[in-house]
């Protein structure tokens, strides 16, 4: 059973490894020109390490981890509030890992490119299904007939598009945009990250070792209206005037985010359909259920997602309509658990007013004094285990081999 996958980040190629360990034969089609290399620091949380390591690259991972040893917590004009452990600022358990994205694509990919077929620099231009395979006309490789399609291509999926409609009628925005970029690490910091809160913003900075670039994550209220999604300078422009009353690095950080060649923006937003597959196409991750990057579980969602959509193929012995009805029955609760995380979070870890920045301050501030601090850190950190771990994985058979 031949299987295109659109998209060449985590969850398309966790799909390719197991549906390949299954005795299906994937293909990644990927717009990019190879693998992507860096990007920001991505978490593995719960049932998603449980999944890394039965793809036997758990201890890759845990090689390449970031190691991050704590954080300090700052006001908007630079004073620090609080020191945190690196599980703390990070809200990881222990066992739970992080990780550089490029990082854990590179291990993915290294994992399946002898088996999977890759093609680089292409992307999907048209699919018709006429029930029994998918006619899929590429911008530039010759045209080909697949079993089934998977979109695996992320937020602004090509696929969900072609297949599903406009973005415009699953997505729904949190109300905060994101700015990724890599700056000089003025601060040497080493496997240290700094959290700068203000009313209705955060400016982070991490670096992972002295002599390396840091990366700054800066999260405002998205503007009215937000900039086009390849406008670079109106993105650029709505980060500056966003954090124009900033202190401590963030001038620093707005005066390197022009030359940055990996900038990256977006609005928070979460994915929400009524079902992830039509004929003979399906969604994986982000273009499917994407949480936003505030729950912290995208990439959680992508591995899990992967394992569960390959295994019930194998499950079903290739009867696609049976095997998407049950991935859907079987992942949603745990999507929706994890959505619910995302909202959560950007209530509570961005502070809408002065007054809950200050209440959040007062708070790191007397939490190593307080006697109950083992209770509290309990709390906080309930709601993200149950989310990380709401799901009990099958122990899919490989089937067609």
């Amino acid at each position: 059973m031949h299987v295109l996958i659109s998209g060449a980040g985590i969850a398309g190629q966790a799909l390719a490894y197991w549906l390949r360990h299954h005795g299906f034969t994937p293909t990644v089609v990927e717009r990019a020109p190879g693998p992507r290399p860096g990007g920001y620091k991505v978490d593995l949380r719960g049932v998603a390490v449980e999944v890394a390591d039965r793809m036997g690259i758990g201890e890759h991972v845990r090689a390449r981890a970031t190691d991050m040893r704590g954080g300090t917590w700052l006001t908007r004009a630079g004073k620090p509030v609080a020191k945190l452990s690196g599980d703390l600022i990070g809200f990881r358990d222990p066992g739970d890992l992080e990780i550089l994205r490029g990082d854990l694509a590179d291990i993915l990919h290294r994992a399946t490119s002898g088996d999977v077929e890759y093609l680089f620099d292409d992307a999907i231009a048209t699919i018709q299904d006429d029930g029994r395979g998918v006619h899929v006309i590429f911008e530039k490789s010759p045209p080909r007939t697949f079993d089934l399609v998977v979109g695996a291509d992320g937020l602004h999926g090509g696929v969900r598009a072609l297949a599903f409609g406009p973005e415009t009628g699953c997505a729904e925005g949190l109300g905060l945009s994101v700015a990724v970029f890599s700056v000089p690490n003025h601060l040497s910091l080493d496997r240290w990250e700094m959290a700068c809160t203000g009313a209705g913003h955060i400016a982070n900075l991490y670096g992972l070792r002295p002599t390396s670039d840091a990366t700054a994550q800066l999260f405002f209220p998205t503007p009215d209206p937000p900039p086009g999604r390849h406008d670079r300078p109106a993105q650029q422009r709505a980060v500056a005037d966003a954090f124009a009353q900033h202190g401590w690095e963030v001038p620093r950080m707005l005066a390197a985010m022009h030359a940055a060649d990996d900038f990256y923006f977006d609005s928070l937003a979460q994915i929400h359909l009524p079902n992830w597959s039509k004929g003979r196409v399906t969604l994986l991750g982000d273009a499917a259920y994407c949480p936003s990057p505030a729950s912290g579980q995208g990439t959680s969602l992508a591995v899990v997602g992967a394992y569960v959509l390959a295994g019930e193929l194998a499950a079903a012995h290739g009867d696609h309509l049976a095997a998407f009805e049950r991935y859907e029955r079987e992942l949603r609760p745990f999507v929706e658990l994890n959505q619910r995380l995302g909202r959560d979070v950007v209530k509570q870890l961005v502070p809408a007013t002065r007054l809950r920045a200050w209440a959040q301050f007062t708070m790191l501030r007397m939490m190593p004094y307080m006697p109950g601090k083992a209770r509290m850190m309990e709390q906080i950190m309930k709601p993200i285990r149950e989310a990380a771990n709401a799901i009990t994985l099958k122990p899919y058979t490989p089937a067609l081999r």
